[in-house]
């Protein structure tokens, strides 16, 4: 694993020759050695068809390749992170939250759609968030950011986890996502913060969920 947990909201990456780094504009705190940043006009490892994608969903994120020997030192606007290593499987996770990883993965683009229709179209309404979410697959780290910090929950065969949309922060594995009502208490009190849904997650994986209702 690249990343090194400095405190709950910096990160130290070891970038060493012959192997690239992205990371988002601006998330670079500090760096020790001979380092190099040049910004990525195509998105990473999705090319030109993952930067169309996020185009249209007008989710660009802008990224920076990070090459040469050294350490970097990440964090960005006080946010905490998180760091998920994957082993050949595949992270879900919106563009915005990616403070940086590995070069190895490879970056694609999913149309929420895909993943339980029209309700795939009205989780990104209800939580702010876009059609278009971010994949990274294969095996390499990736540090991620939330507010309030960060939870992993299992999600196993039989068991589904349901999470706040306005709290879900990302999710690997072979997992199935679908909206559901939830209408009760808190929004009877007219508390209003979007508990009328629940994220329901099935399958084989972990999500990982905000201690917040925050949008980065």
């Amino acid at each position: 694993m690249p990343f090194r947990e400095i405190n709950s909201k910096m990160v130290e990456a070891t970038v060493v020759p012959g192997q690239k780094m992205f990371s988002q504009r601006g998330a670079m705190l500090a760096y020790k050695g001979e380092v190099s940043f040049t910004p990525n006009i195509q998105g990473g490892q999705g090319g030109l068809a993952s930067m169309i994608g996020r185009r249209v969903a007008n989710e660009a994120t802008p990224l920076m390749t990070v090459e040469g020997s050294g350490t970097v030192m990440f964090g960005h606007g006080g946010h905490h992170i998180q760091v998920i290593q994957l082993t050949g499987d595949t992270l879900f996770v919106e563009a915005d939250r990616l403070l940086a990883f590995d070069g190895t993965l490879q970056q694609g683009t999913m149309f929420m759609g895909s993943q339980g229709g029209v309700m795939g179209m009205v989780r990104g309404q209800v939580t702010g968030q876009g059609l278009f979410t971010t994949t990274l697959k294969g095996h390499g780290a990736v540090a991620v950011m939330a507010h309030g910090g960060v939870i992993e929950l299992p999600i196993t065969p039989g068991r589904a986890v349901h999470v706040d949309p306005q709290a879900y922060v990302a999710h690997h594995g072979d997992v199935r996502n679908k909206l559901s009502t939830a209408l009760g208490w808190r929004d009877m009190v007219g508390r209003g913060s979007g508990e009328a849904f629940q994220l329901e997650l099935s399958g084989s994986g972990a999500v990982y969920v905000q201690a917040s209702e925050e949008k980065l």
